[in-house]
């Protein structure tokens, strides 16, 4: 991705240049990488060819680094760091971090929209479709907008996992979605699919919570314990550290299960599954 994002992101020599430099400072080095990853590997199911799925990784991950410098900001999680690094508000400044996390998020649809992704433009079509649903008010900022109402409202279980199955789940779905749709798989076909990406959403996040409880901040790149002290009900908070790996662990057992009707092809994101709980950051 690094490579990719360098050659999105030549830096142009007019007044344009600290934009583009911040971008780059959030885009390049540091990052899981997983959601890309994730892209890549349920393409692999459908045998897409690798180059239109890297497209469609960078798209997703234009996406979840743009909505990493928004989420940074002073006026939404204000954190100072990130992938191990000064956020881009630190960095930089406010305006030059709303403009760089609005590019990125602009860039991807333009990536999905080119010919190059796909021949057939109502897979384009779908593409742009699912990811706008995924990220906006019914996806991702949706969650985000539970979570920053979330130290002044009293979340259940329930509400803590509609939380995140916007927040973190409908880019997750995406990266699965997006497999089928560039092989032209039909619904049927989609439906292991989209279980899995489901239950490894729902493990990812608690693992996410885990971390924010056992982490290390070094190891993690970012600060750890801000959900307790922002005093956000979390599954942590909701069932306790065993239970919530306990939880974790099953649900990570079903993501792989719903792969049952593939064979070695699936291996990769059966692996993604077990990493997911395993991490440290």
């Amino acid at each position: 991705m690094d490579q990719r994002f360098d050659r999105l992101l030549p830096v142009p020599g007019d007044a344009r240049g600290r934009l583009f430099e911040a971008m780059r400072h959030a885009a390049i080095g540091g990052g899981k990488r997983m959601r890309p990853l994730l892209v890549v590997a349920a393409c692999d199911l459908f045998h897409v060819d690798r180059e239109r799925a890297l497209r469609v990784a960078l798209a997703i991950e234009c996406i979840h680094v743009y909505s990493l410098i928004h989420d940074d900001m002073p006026c939404m999680d204000d954190d100072d760091m990130r992938r191990g690094k000064p956020t881009v508000h630190k960095a930089f400044d406010e305006a030059t971090a709303v403009l760089a996390g609005d590019s990125l998020h602009a860039l991807a649809f333009e990536i999905l929209a080119d010919p190059a992704t796909h021949e057939d433009p109502f897979a384009r079509c779908e593409l742009v479709t699912e990811l706008a649903a995924a990220s906006g008010p019914s996806g991702m900022a949706g969650g985000q907008m539970m979570d920053l109402v979330a130290g002044d409202t009293l979340y259940d279980l329930a509400g803590v996992t509609r939380l995140q199955q916007l927040k973190t789940g409908a880019l997750i779905g995406f990266c699965l979605e997006a497999g089928a749709i560039m092989g032209r798989i039909g619904e049927a076909q989609r439906t292991p699919l989209r279980g899995y990406a489901r239950d490894l959403g729902l493990a990812f996040q608690i693992a996410d919570d885990l971390l924010d409880v056992e982490g290390n901040a070094e190891a993690a790149g970012k600060a750890v314990g801000k959900d307790a002290a922002a005093g956000k009900a979390t599954f942590v908070s909701l069932m306790g550290v065993d239970k919530a790996r306990t939880q974790a662990t099953m649900l990570i057992d079903q993501a792989i299960a719903h792969l049952h009707g593939f064979g070695e092809e699936a291996d990769l994101l059966r692996a993604i599954a077990r990493f997911a709980i395993e991490r440290d950051r």
